[in-house]
């Protein structure tokens, strides 16, 4: 059963995450992955989008029917935001 917590509005889905040494991350509450390459990995989690900057990032054992994900690289910043600009993050991708 996955773990979850009302909000008085909806009931959504636990977040958590560990860092292990800035070079392993191990997340749960994750719906979405935004978009990601080596530098950068957007998420769209449980309580708002989430932007991993870092070197050499790699995705692993990515399973969005419980929500989790492992993440190897190293990890400079986590950045959360509400919303992500859709116009904004495009022009990026296609600069």
């Amino acid at each position: 059963m996955k773990n979850q917590q009302n909000t008085g509005k909806e009931n959504i889905a636990a977040h958590s995450f560990s860092l292990n040494n800035r070079k392993q991350l191990n997340m749960t509450g994750v719906k979405e992955v935004v978009t990601f390459n080596e530098n950068k990995v957007i998420l769209q989690t449980t309580q708002g989008n989430l932007s991993i900057k870092g070197e050499d990032l790699n995705i692993h054992n990515l399973n969005l029917d419980d929500g989790s994900v492992k993440i190897e690289g190293y990890v400079s910043s986590l950045e959360y935001t509400d919303k992500i600009n859709s116009k904004g993050l495009l022009n990026k991708l296609f600069k």
